[in-house]
């Protein structure tokens, strides 16, 4: 790997290695702590927007692996507005082993990566969330196994979230389904894609409105935020198109008794999604939370050419 853009950049094969690789330094980490395979490595993080996932889970992964990262906030670079987004990819490639950017534009990101002569990592884009699939995913195998034909749902907008969940479940053999208001479906382009890659693993692709039919043999049930962070100005209507779709006993009730609820946080609780089942006995989130430090070891040790 050159770089980590997007789910859709790597083979099915190429992604569970890397899962494979996340159990085995997770493995490791708790068995009295991983090797310094990072040492003399630092990673340069670039944030646009808040964060504390990202930025720790990152953070404590260069740490435990014998390295250090730089994080580098929104006032301190202004990206592609204070410096174009060439030089600074030229510039930090003379000073670090890998950038990490977390950015509204997707385009900014592969900007990056177009001119940086280390590897890049997609932190978070407008488009998609590579890294919080990682997660997802090595979350879900830890509960289920490398089982194919499981029911994945998602309930909500068809945000970056949704659109990463859908690309590593069919490069993973596994169906997907979302149920998503009118106008707030997942990009064209982006569900094309998942079409083709389903033809070649026998993933099934449902998109419908209703969630109560999504959820009917469900073994994940995944929501997120209606509000995500630049779309403040849309508040009020998407708070008034939304409640129909919240995560509740209810709708966990009606999948399979099984499933698993998961959501990348933060969550606006009792919006999307009530304390009952937040903090109930079918919630992972916290899990799948603690699972990007690993999953994350694993991307950037795939980068760095050292496991």
């Amino acid at each position: 790997m050159r770089h980590f853009l997007d789910i859709s950049d790597h083979s099915s094969e190429e992604l569970q290695d890397l899962l494979d690789l996340a159990v085995r330094l997770k493995q490791e980490y708790f068995a009295g702590g991983n090797p310094p395979l990072f040492k003399g490595k630092v990673l340069a993080m670039i944030f646009q927007k808040p964060s504390l996932r990202t930025r720790v889970s990152f953070d404590m992964a260069m740490r435990h692996m014998g390295g250090d990262a730089l994080y580098l906030s929104p006032n301190e670079i202004g990206l592609g507005k204070r410096e174009a987004i060439s030089d600074v990819a030229r510039v930090l490639s003379g000073y670090v082993q890998a950038i990490m950017a977390r950015v509204f534009a997707h385009e900014h990101v592969l900007e990056l990566a177009r001119w940086s002569s280390v590897p890049v990592i997609n932190g978070l884009s407008d488009y998609s969330h590579p890294c919080q699939a990682m997660a997802d995913a090595l979350t879900i195998q830890e509960r289920f196994g490398k089982t194919k034909g499981l029911n994945v749902v998602f309930v909500g907008d068809g945000n970056n979230v949704a659109v990463s969940l859908m690309q590593i479940s069919v490069k993973l053999g596994w169906n997907f389904t979302i149920a998503n208001p009118e106008g707030y479906d997942m990009p064209a382009a982006a569900i094309e894609q998942a079409r083709q890659v389903a033809a070649q693993t026998g993933s099934k692709l449902a998109f419908l409105r209703d969630p109560h039919e999504a959820v009917r043999g469900a073994h994940v049930i995944y929501t997120d935020t209606w509000v995500s962070m630049g779309q403040e100005d849309e508040t009020a209507k998407r708070e008034a198109v939304f409640p129909p779709y919240q995560v509740n006993a209810q709708l966990v009730s009606e999948a399979d008794k099984d499933v698993i609820v998961m959501h990348c946080l933060p969550a606006h609780r009792n919006q999307e999604l009530t304390d009952e089942v937040a903090d109930g006995p079918h919630s992972v989130i916290f899990q799948q939370a603690h699972n990007r430090l690993h999953a994350q070891k694993a991307i950037l040790a795939r980068l760095f050419g050292v496991a």
